[in-house]
C-alpha cells in the first residue's frame, strides 16, 4: 500500500511566465525544449491559477522565466497575484526593466525582487551572460530597487569561472543594500549538461568558497542573509531536493504543466497535468505524477533501509535518472549509492587548466 498522499497543501509556486530570455548563460536550468511564445498562458488564465493557488493554501508566487520582463502584461500578472493574496517576488536579470516598469510593478504590488549575477566585473557577467552591457543595466536597476525599499535578494551562480570572485560577489551584494545573496553553485541539468567541463569547479575552489562565507557570515550578520549551495558532485550525501518530491512547491511550465520540480519533465512515465485542464488541488492531492516519488515505498536499497532517508528523500530524482539510468536509484552523489563512481569519475575530469569554450544558450 502506497504511503497517503501529504496532508499539508504546497507553500510556494515557481509561475514560469516564459522561456524568453535576452541572455545566453551557459548553465541555463531551462529544458532543451524551449516553449516557444504562442504556447504560453495569458494573463486571464495565470490569474486563475493564482486564485487556485491560494485557496490551495500557497502563501507565495516567484515570477521566473526565462526573463519574466519579456512578457508585457508582467505589472498585470503581479497584480493579479496579489488580488489572490500572495507574497509576489519577481526573480529576473534585469535586463528589460527600466524605471518606468519598476515604477509600475511596485504600483502593482510585487513584494521582493530576486536578481541575478553573473559576475561582479563587466567583463565577467556580459561574457557569462553572453549579452554585452548587461552588467551596467543590472547595477542601475539593482541600485534603484534598494533605493525603493524593495527587498534585493542577489542570486550569484557559482562555478569554475568565478567562483575565485566570491568574497567581492559577497561584498558587492551588501554594498547594493541586498538583504540576502543566494550563493549557488551551478547544478548538472538541461543546458548546464552541454558545459559541465567547463562550468565544474575544482576541489580546491569549493573547499575554499566554503571557507569564504563562513568568513563572511559573522560579518554581516543581521544586516545581510548568506545563503550558500554546494555543488552535488564533492558532496557525500544528497541534498533533500526540493524539500522531498511533491512536499513543499508546484512549479508550473510556460504552457501551465504543474511539475513537483524544475526538472521533473525529463522523468520518463509520467504524466503531468496542466493547470488549464485540472484543478490544482486535483493534481497536488490525487495526481499519480505527483505521487510518483513521495514517502517511502518507491525507494530501492540503500535508501530503503537507509537512516538518512527522512533527512534527503533519496536525493534528487532527476539526478538519479541523468547519472545512473534509474529515476529510482539512489542518488549517485550518495556514497552508499552503486553509482557513486560515475559522479568520482566526472570529477576526475575537470580540466586542471583553462576551461574549455562556453556552449551559450542562444
Amino acid at each position: 500500500m502506497r504511503d497517503a498522499p501529504p496532508s499539508a497543501p504546497p507553500i510556494a509556486l515557481l509561475a514560469e511566465l516564459t522561456h524568453r530570455c535576452p541572455l545566453a548563460c551557459p548553465y541555463c536550468s531551462n529544458p532543451l525544449d524551449l516553449l516557444a511564445r504562442e504556447a504560453e498562458l495569458d494573463t486571464d488564465a495565470w490569474a486563475r491559477i493564482f486564485d487556485q493557488a491560494a485557496a490551495l493554501g500557497v502563501l507565495q508566487v516567484h515570477l521566473s522565466g526565462g526573463e519574466p520582463a519579456s512578457r508585457r502584461d508582467l505589472e498585470a500578472l503581479v497584480a493579479a497575484a496579489r488580488r489572490a493574496g500572495l507574497y509576489v517576488n519577481l526573480i529576473t536579470s534585469g535586463i528589460g526593466l527600466t524605471e518606468a516598469r519598476l515604477d509600475a510593478l511596485e504600483a502593482a504590488g510585487v513584494d521582493h525582487v530576486q536578481l541575478s549575477l553573473q559576475g561582479v566585473t563587466a567583463a565577467m557577467a556580459d561574457r557569462i551572460g553572453g549579452y554585452k552591457g548587461g552588467y551596467d543595466r543590472k547595477l542601475a536597476i539593482a541600485r534603484s530597487i534598494t533605493a525603493r525599499g524593495l527587498p534585493l535578494t542577489l542570486n550569484a551562480v557559482m562555478h569554475r569561472e568565478n567562483i575565485g570572485d566570491l568574497r567581492q560577489a559577497i561584498d558587492f551584494a551588501a554594498d547594493l543594500g541586498a538583504r540576502r545573496i543566494e550563493v549557488a553553485c551551478v547544478q548538472f541539468y538541461g543546458w548546464a549538461l552541454k558545459n559541465r567541463s567547463a562550468l565544474q569547479p575544482t576541489r580546491a575552489q569549493v573547499d575554499e568558497a566554503k571557507r569564504v562565507v563562513e568568513a563572511a557570515r559573522p560579518q554581516y550578520h543581521g544586516r545581510m542573509v548568506l545563503d550558500f549551495v554546494p555543488p552535488d558532485y564533492y558532496a557525500d550525501y544528497p541534498k533533500a531536493c526540493m524539500g522531498g518530491w511533491g512536499s513543499t512547491g508546484l512549479n508550473i511550465a510556460p504552457d501551465g504543466t504543474v511539475l513537483p520540480c524544475h526538472a521533473a519533465a525529463t522523468l520518463p512515465g509520467l504524466v503531468f497535468p496542466k493547470a488549464t485542464e485540472v484543478p490544482l488541488a486535483d493534481i497536488w492531492y490525487r495526481s499519480a505524477a505527483f505521487d510518483a516519488y513521495r514517502g517511502e515505498d518507491w525507494m530501492q536499497e540503500p535508501c530503503r533501509s537507509c537512516d538518512r532517508r527522512h533527512i534527503d528523500h533519496g536525493g534528487c530524482r532527476c539526478q538519479a535518472l541523468a547519472l545512473a539510468g534509474d529515476a529510482r536509484a539512489a542518488d549517485p552523489v550518495c556514497r552508499h549509492s552503486a553509482h557513486r563512481g560515475v559522479v568520482d569519475r566526472l570529477l576526475a575530469d575537470v580540466p586542471v587548466g583553462d576551461s574549455p569554450a562556453f556552449a551559450y544558450r542562444r
